[in-house]
């Protein structure tokens, strides 16, 4: 029997294997040292599960469920799971996998009547009988023809258009005993590989709740995000009237001439809800300052501006100040757990100053604005006087705006706060949704190759840390905000496709990035594009990908 090499990464070993041996046994032989189980693998920089049989010389890294990809792998078997409990218990029943809120995922489960709690006990016991009878997963590959009439005489006919609408001559599903269903990346290859997981009522429907990646083997603390909630519901709802609620319906639609339509309808969308804020600030004559927070590439620029043009039209007159002028000077900024200046931190910010300047605009005083030297890192006089008058509202945008201490020591009653971000609400099937930092990671790769001289693979290398950032200093006040604006569109992932395509092209195999970039693509392969030229140059799109009527 010919003999394959395997380079493993995580302890550099170099071993001999037959030819077709599985991960799960080059694993138990190789026994690297891992403080938690592997729940997939990284082979030539590629994630694969368990179950892959290597049949040539490959690079391996085994990866757990304290990584953003092994916590994938994890999630995904849990939706499995899940689904396949609501089959057993609920045999005419459907669950539609929504969005995530409050640090789990919100399911939708259809019954026929509303669902109980003892419902929900019904299915958590179900779930882990599932996963006591280690039931292996397994992986089917088969003509996509007898798979979409296999998921049609199922009934999930959100499959059976996405399936059509990709052309593609074989397609694999997965199976736990007699349910079939169908997730878009590898899963786990037992059920009893799964140890940890909730299960609860949430509004009409379910929150199934996962393990923190830092200790999998504690469930992540449940939040309560009641705006975050209907923000999502209230976008579903307004698919499910569209008929356009999965990435299949979406490349029918394009495919059948209605994308000018989709983009005409979601652009107005966006501007209704900018101008409902604005009337909403207009009716509160209170209100002194206007603070929009967000996370990285949520569009905070594009809705700034556009808002503004709104408050206009109610006689408002919006006056700009940039919260990157009152930085304190660099030697006194705080340093990270690995002794880097975090200009992210809020303390990087000169917080009496802030206040005090606010507080003087308000009551009517002229101050000097300060302005930041980001080449000697020192704060300077700016020369620039502001005296605000009747009709004048600041508007203040950055990251720790919906955060209480920025503004510690101005009236709360004159503040209103907007957050922004890319919510996405298209999912690929009712099973596979779309994450919403995908949404955002693609904006920040297109924007980043175009404007700054960054590449995919460079912007790739950096997420993880602006992901830290942003879950300590932005996702903890969300609720905060007295009104949330969803910068994605439904046509959104057609519209940049090509661009994030062509830039995530440019990563490397040889390089660690190539694995998230591999991911993104296989994810984008799903869409039809839109056509460019089809997107108005006032659409918050035009921020990543050029041509805005905007200045930036």
């Amino acid at each position: 029997m010919k003999n394959i090499e395997i380079r493993c990464k995580n302890d550099g070993s170099i071993s001999k294997f037959e030819i077709g041996t599985p991960l799960s046994e080059i694993y138990f032989q190789i026994n690297p040292k891992m403080q938690y189980p592997p729940v997939a693998a990284l082979v030539n920089n590629e994630i694969v599960s368990m179950s892959y049989r290597i049949f040539g010389n490959k690079t391996v890294e085994f990866i757990d469920t304290t990584s953003a990809a092994g916590m994938r792998v994890y999630t995904r078997t849990l939706f499995f799971i899940l689904c396949k409990a609501v089959y057993d218990v609920f045999p005419n029943g459907k669950v539609d996998i929504e969005f995530p809120v409050s640090n789990g995922y919100y399911c939708n489960l259809k019954i026929g009547r509303d669902i109980t709690t003892d419902d929900v006990e019904l299915l958590r016991k179900q779930m882990g009988d599932i996963i006591a009878s280690s039931i292996p997963i397994r992986r089917h590959q088969r003509p996509t023809e007898e798979v979409i009439e296999m998921f049609r005489e199922l009934g999930d006919e959100s499959k059976v258009v996405l399936f059509e609408s990709l052309g593609k001559l074989y397609t694999t599903y997965c199976s736990i005993g007699d349910y079939k269903d169908y997730f878009y990346g590898p899963t786990l290859c037992n059920t009893q590989e799964v140890n940890v997981f909730g299960l609860e009522k949430y509004f009409d429907g379910l929150l199934l709740r996962v393990p923190r990646r830092d200790n999998p083997a504690v469930l992540e603390e449940m939040t309560r995000q009641d705006k975050m909630f209907e923000i999502f519901n209230e976008y579903h709802k307004w698919q499910d009237t569209m008929g356009i609620s999965t990435v299949g319906e979406l490349n029918k639609a394009i495919m059948n001439g209605f994308s000018s339509e989709l983009i005409l309808v979601f652009e107005t969308l966006q501007e209704k809800k900018l101008s409902y804020i604005a009337d909403t600030i207009a009716k509160r004559p209170g209100i002194k300052i206007v603070l929009i927070a967000g996370p990285s590439s949520s569009g905070k620029t594009t809705t700034c501006k556009r808002l503004s043009i709104q408050m206009i039209t109610n006689g408002i007159r919006p006056v700009a100040i940039s919260l990157d002028d009152y930085f304190v000077d660099r030697e006194f900024t705080p340093k990270d757990e690995h002794g880097e200046y975090d200009f992210e931190s809020l303390y990087a910010l000169n917080l009496p100053l802030f206040n005090q300047q606010l507080n003087a605009l308000i009551n009517g005083e002229e101050v000097e604005l300060p302005r930041y030297n980001f080449m000697t890192g020192k704060s300077e006089r700016s020369g620039k006087k502001l005296r605000m008058r009747e009709n004048d509202i600041l508007v203040i945008e950055g990251i720790h705006a919906l955060n209480p201490e920025l503004t510690s020591q101005v009236p709360q009653e004159q503040i209103f706060r907007v957050y922004a971000s890319a919510l996405t609400t298209i999912t690929i099937d009712n099973h596979n949704y779309i994450p919403t930092t995908d949404n955002r990671l693609l904006r920040r790769i297109i924007r980043d190759s175009k404007y700054r001289n960054s590449s995919a693979q460079t912007t790739l290398k950096r997420w993880h840390s602006v992901r830290k950032g942003e879950n300590k200093w932005i996702f903890p006040f969300q609720e905060n905000a007295d009104a949330i604006f969803n910068t994605a569109m439904l046509f959104e992932l057609a519209a940049i496709k090509q661009q994030a395509e062509a830039a995530l092209e440019q990563v490397h195999e040889n390089t660690p990035e190539y694995a998230e970039a591999s991911r993104l693509l296989q994810f984008l392969h799903y869409i039809k594009p839109i056509p460019e030229a089809q997107i108005p140059p006032t659409s918050l799109l035009r921020e990543f990908l050029g041509g805005s009527s905007f200045e930036y």
